[in-house]
């Protein structure tokens, strides 16, 4: 603080130090001087408590080291991992990382790529899980770069990282009907969002393949929680009688399916096979521990942060600084993982596209494309 009570200024740095005002600019944006000059306008400094004005300074320079990432919901363990391996990629680089919970509001998502134009963030990173003509706009306008984990339309020209979620809930499917199961019901979120379309599809398709048809409708939830799993389990086993497995489109959505299941007195999997999706913290967790498809979530946040920065720094292949080359696109291939909640103890019931839970942890990563550098990746999986 000045003898005036105001904070310090250059000027006041420059009066307390003995040098002039330039020489004080240039050792507090880091442009170099005589080591002497240096250590006096530090030492000024320091004695006037001058505290740097980051937010100043990356206006004048065009960087923050701030990076975004704008997820629907903050507690959802698929994007806890998310976080988690984003951070591993950028904390070392000097980016610190903000989160952001949409809720899964359109309008805030809008808002969120809208706000690059402030450049409080360098870039962003975006999980729409309804994807209109309005975020095309918004993302493919953008005043800083930005990748989506998620689908987005053929020709896009938006970086993207995503699941085969189809292919995904073919694996459940599949699994279920090899051990036997004949009579499936299945969990969804809200149809009208890429992740709830994309499911029902797979789970469709696969039971068309084996030769079976829904003998309901797939029950539509208003969310992915817990407790909108639980309502919809009793509402799928009041609606169809003689069920033996359900798949759920998400692993919050299939421990409520569970819960439901243990206030009714069935035995899991003994009455009622379960199938989640993501492999979360929460399959391992439950008791049974769950049966799941593997989607790559802390995968996808690694992939989608390279390809962040690559924008940013620029260097790799296939995403150079942005608007050099074309949008990156990866697709993370899927992977079942079972437990006991379809299998019980019997490990002999596995099929072939599955792994055993005790091989889960640390394998999120099979069937990326590619590993080690984000770039474009043939395949129509969405």
């Amino acid at each position: 603080m000045t003898s005036s009570g105001g904070p310090p200024t250059v000027e006041t740095i420059a009066a307390a130090a003995g040098v002039s005002i330039a020489s004080v600019s240039r050792v507090l944006n880091g442009h170099g001087a005589r080591p002497d000059t240096v250590r006096k306008v530090e030492r000024a400094a320091a004695e006037l408590g001058y505290v740097p004005n980051k937010v100043a300074r990356s206006l004048k320079g065009g960087r923050t080291r701030q990076l975004t990432f704008a997820m629907p919901d903050i507690g959802n363990p698929a994007y806890v991992s998310m976080v988690r391996q984003i951070q591993a990629v950028t904390k070392p680089l000097g980016y610190r990382l903000l989160l952001h919970s949409t809720d899964a509001v359109s309008e805030d998502e809008l808002d969120v790529v809208r706000s690059l134009a402030d450049r409080t963030s360098d870039g962003l990173i975006i999980c729409p899980i309804r994807v209109t003509e309005e975020h095309l706009a918004a993302l493919t306008t953008a005043s800083g770069p930005v990748v989506v984990i998620g689908s987005l339309p053929e020709g896009a020209r938006v970086d993207s990282v995503r699941a085969d979620s189809v292919s995904g809930a073919a694996l459940a499917v599949r699994h279920l009907v090899a051990l036997g199961r004949r009579r499936i019901g299945f969990v969804n979120g809200p149809a009208d969002t890429v992740p709830g379309a994309n499911r029902a599809t797979g789970f469709r398709t696969a039971l068309a393949a084996a030769g079976l048809t829904a003998d309901e409708a797939p029950t539509v939830t208003t969310d992915f929680s817990v407790e909108a799993g639980t309502a919809a389990g009793h509402r799928l086993l009041d609606a169809g009688p003689g069920i033996d497995s359900v798949f759920c489109a998400n692993d919050q959505l299939a421990l409520g399916v569970a819960h439901a299941a243990h206030d009714r007195g069935l035995r899991i999997p003994e009455d009622l096979a379960v199938v989640g999706m993501d492999d979360s913290e929460l399959a391992r967790a439950g008791h049974p521990a769950l049966t799941s498809v593997d989607l790559g979530s802390g995968e996808r946040g690694r992939l989608a942060a390279q390809m962040l920065v690559a924008r940013l720094e620029g260097g790799a292949p296939g995403a150079g600084p942005r608007g050099s080359a074309e949008a990156g696109r990866v697709t993370v291939a899927p992977r079942l993982v079972v437990r006991a909640s379809t299998v019980g103890s019997d490990a002999a019931a596995l099929g072939g596209d599955a792994v055993p839970g005790e091989a889960a942890t640390g394998a999120a990563s099979a069937g990326a494309r590619p590993q080690d550098a984000p770039a474009a990746c043939a395949g129509s999986a969405v």
